[in-house]
């Protein structure tokens, strides 16, 4: 069974950071680059960050414009982790966070989606 869980949502202040993490089972981790979409009420889910996958020494990752310099995602294959380290949080990064995996590979499954972690940045 598949399964992507997503913690380590929660409210914080302006300036404040959080480290969203991610769990994979069900699939093989390293054959599938993982990333972190978000999603406000009212607005189509944004790509936020991707990692690639883990079968390659040379990992590479991407950040939307927005984020760049304050967030770093991260992967730890031997764990099947994803994270998502948020730092300086402004209120616009409010959002559900969503965990994201996609094949690299020709014949895998899905992709997939976590459930989602809220992120609350306000004062």
């Amino acid at each position: 069974q598949v399964q992507l869980v997503e913690s380590g949502g929660g409210l914080v202040q302006p300036g404040g950071s959080l480290r969203l993490s991610c769990a994979a089972s069900g699939f093989i981790f390293s054959a599938y680059a993982m990333s972190w979409y978000r999603q406000t009420p009212g607005k189509e889910r944004e790509l936020v960050a991707t990692v690639s996958h883990g079968d390659s020494d040379i990992i590479t990752t991407n950040y939307v414009d927005s984020v760049k310099g304050r967030f770093t995602i991260s992967r730890d294959n031997t764990k099947k982790m994803v994270y998502l380290q948020m730092n300086s949080l402004k209120p616009e990064d409010t959002a559900v966070y969503y965990c994201h995996a996609r094949p690299v590979y020709g014949g895998y499954g899905g992709p997939y989606w976590g459930q989602g972690t809220q992120v609350t940045v306000s004062s």
